[in-house]
């Protein structure tokens, strides 16, 4: 799923759609916005019309498709899961693959861009969307399901930030993830840096960088959603915070690509098992009437301070240097560890209802 930041102004107006209506026939329609978006950049590419500002207009399009599908889709998982004992390893699994896309589809896009052109690209985009909206209709769910959120009180915004006031569990998460994603989880803006300039290399260098964190990624992935029922998610979350911290501070000193790529795959470890544990626990603890709304903020603090932390992260490197850079973010990683691993591991910290 492609993104931009115009998602960031639209997604709590988002969450409130997804808590009113229909939260299937949202996703559907996002889907097939979306792949005509797609068809239309790839149309103009083709054509050679590809200016700058309709290339624009499509993207903020995309970001405001992205505002109310992110809560929509991130909300419905409960409703296709019948045992609620699997319904903490069905949230962590979808996580996963949606921090694992975000994580490997630049490496994938790289790849592809450079043999095949920037239209055969958003040809192919296109092309997966049947496939999403094909696995949509094909999904089944009990009669009446949608029809009962249909009947709920009229949504408001407010009310979003008065749950979130009375749940601290919930919010001390959501600003966790936020810091992190803002000061923390743009480090790849520096990997190319770190391949051409410090490694010595070419895109094929930046490939193997990438590929180690998309290991990385991949195995916290299938650990996450194998969990059993009575891991503590809270611990792993701050362990898992820790390992970005601690691989992000090793991988500034190196100088060797082959100890980078090992510190690449504690960084993926890392970085899946933050987003994931804490998606994981958001939407598990989150009422089924405020689910939709939660998740807007959610989508908000990762998905909209990303890229606003990638401009910060690029303006700080070129003053400081790029190692310099990836070892500050390592060390808010490790304050981030101690601001919020009291909250954590607690007493009080609300576990997860696996």
């Amino acid at each position: 799923m492609q993104n931009s930041s115009p998602s960031f102004l639209f997604s709590l107006w988002g969450g409130i759609v997804a808590d009113k209506y229909n939260r299937f026939t949202i996703l559907l329609v996002a889907q097939v916005i979306a792949m005509i978006q797609a068809a239309l950049l790839a149309a103009l590419l083709f054509s050679h019309h590809n200016a700058v500002w309709a290339i624009l207009a499509l993207s903020v399009l995309l970001g405001i498709v992205n505002a109310f599908e992110v809560p929509a889709r991130q909300s419905m998982i409960h409703l296709l899961v019948n045992d609620e004992t699997h319904l903490a390893n069905a949230v962590a699994l979808n996580s996963s693959l949606t921090t694992l896309a975000w994580l490997i589809g630049p490496a994938i896009s790289g790849i592809l861009l450079q043999h095949l052109g920037a239209g055969t690209c958003f040809l192919i985009n296109t092309i997966s969307f049947i496939a999403i909206i094909v696995c949509l209709l094909l999904m089944e769910f009990s009669p009446g399901v949608f029809a009962v959120q249909q009947k709920q009180e009229q949504s408001h915004l407010s009310e979003g930030f008065t749950y979130l006031k009375k749940t601290p569990s919930l919010y001390r998460i959501i600003l966790m993830l936020g810091c992190a994603s803002l000061f923390v989880l743009c480090y790849q803006t520096l990997i190319p840096v770190f391949s051409k300039v410090i490694f010595s290399g070419n895109a094929a260098t930046f490939g193997y960088l990438n590929s180690c964190i998309g290991m990385g990624s991949f195995a916290a992935a299938i650990s996450l959603a194998s969990l059993q029922k009575q891991a503590n998610r809270n611990k792993i979350l701050l362990g898992g915070v820790l390992l970005l911290g601690i691989g992000l501070i090793c991988f500034s000193f190196t100088h060797s690509l082959a100890l980078a790529c090992v510190f690449a795959v504690l960084i993926g470890f890392g970085s899946m098992t933050l987003v994931t544990n804490s998606m994981t626990i958001i939407q598990v603890n989150s009422e089924a009437h405020m689910r939709g709304r939660i998740m807007s903020y959610v989508a908000m603090a990762y998905f909209g301070m990303i890229p606003i932390g990638s401009l910060l992260a690029g303006a700080v490197s070129q003053r400081i240097s790029a190692p310099v850079t990836m070892f500050a973010e390592g060390m808010i990683a490790l304050l981030i560890a101690a601001v919020f691993g009291r909250y954590l591991i607690g007493k009080k910290q609300q576990q997860i209802a696996a």
